[in-house]
């Protein structure tokens, strides 16, 4: 049976910065270049975000407040407002995201921390990943989308299939319109934590292994311990619990010029919900980007500490001679007494 100690011998160990997207990597909310393209008024558009969840369950129905933005957008998109919007166009107005200061050089520079000459003897590698409750197409059209390893968000799908189209060997997809029309995936803040464990099993690598599937810790292919997790506050409480009772960090962001977010990341920090915070610049001399850094680097110093670990408790220490044969027996001492003298040493010392 496999335990920790298999984990410090694997071939290769991967370190993990998960990222969240609004308001961490981007200083706001990634809808606005789809509110610009279609001259929606954005402040009303959240206002009725905000109003739904109270609307719908004076109805009796329960809805997320996290998510129910999506079906508002596919709201706007059928009744003609935003006429058009396609997964394609989305991943276009994703390309005219601005982010803060600092990204994506930041994720090439995270990645030189494990190349250090004091980790070559090792196969460590840094991965990067987004997990949003906003949208992937736009996350996917956007700079960073080349620097990271995997992205996860909401999903939509543009026209559905009809009834019984299985029946139908002769149906031409390409008469199906492209503009968004359901929701493909949804993900809100307890979600995201099912795709740290996606990453955590390797899951997201090899989707043969199922992200319920009960895997030795030795086998998973991201250990939670090896995992930061860099998020905007109080929302992403979830992921923080996640990640830092299995081991690993909890980093949150504000914006600077922002003290409402200051205060409730240091409220989540005396709540011990997470490890530290900092402003979302990503500069090298931001006190964010030096934490990350330090951070990884510890986990790279752990890492080669259990390899070293588990490989001298695995071979042992060295054979060694149980006396020195240049030394003779003393003059007036018997044959039996110098092997009882060796018999001795050896219950002293010898292996």
């Amino acid at each position: 049976m496999k335990n920790d100690a298999d984990a410090s011998l694997r071939q290769t160990h991967i370190i993990a910065c998960i990222w969240d997207f609004d308001k961490t990597l981007i200083k706001g909310y990634m809808q606005t270049p789809i509110f610009k393209e279609y001259n929606i008024d954005e402040k009303l558009f959240w206002r009725e975000v905000n109003l739904l969840p109270e609307f719908y369950k004076s109805r009796g129905i329960r809805v997320s407040p996290e998510t129910v933005y999506l079906n508002h957008l596919l709201s706007f998109v059928k009744s003609g407002y935003m006429n058009g919007l396609s997964n394609a166009k989305l991943r276009e107005l994703g390309g005219r995201l601005e982010f803060c200061d600092g990204i994506p050089d930041l994720f090439a520079d995270l990645r030189s921390v494990v190349r250090a000459p004091a980790y070559s003897k090792l196969d460590i590698r840094l991965e990067h990943y987004i997990v949003s409750t906003g949208l992937a197409e736009m996350i996917r059209g956007s700079a960073v989308a080349k620097y990271v390893d995997g992205i996860f968000g909401c999903e939509f799908i543009e026209e559905p299939l009809p009834p019984y189209f299985s029946r139908q060997p002769e149906f031409d997809l390409s008469t199906l319109s492209a503009q968004i029309n359901q929701i493909g995936v949804m993900v809100d803040n307890t979600i995201k934590t099912r795709f740290i464990f996606e990453i955590n099993k390797g899951t997201n690598k090899n989707p043969a292994i199922d992200v319920n599937a009960r895997i030795l810790e030795a086998d998973r292919r991201v250990p939670i311990k090896n995992m930061i997790y860099i998020a905007d506050g109080p929302s992403d409480v979830p992921v923080f619990s996640v990640v830092r009772n299995g081991g690993g960090k909890a980093f949150a962001v504000y914006t600077p010029d922002r003290r409402s977010e200051f205060e409730q990341n240091d409220m989540l920090l005396e709540n011990g919900r997470i490890d530290a915070y900092g402003p979302n610049v990503y500069t090298p001399e931001s006190s964010t980007v030096m934490w990350l850094k330090m951070h990884i680097q510890r986990i790279c110093d752990r890492i080669v500490k259990e390899v070293s670990q588990t490989i001298e408790e695995r071979t042992g220490r060295a054979p060694r001679h149980l006396h020195n044969p240049a030394t003779p027996p003393k003059k007036n001492q018997s044959p039996k007494q110098s092997e009882l003298s060796l018999f001795k040493g050896a219950q002293r010392g010898g292996d």
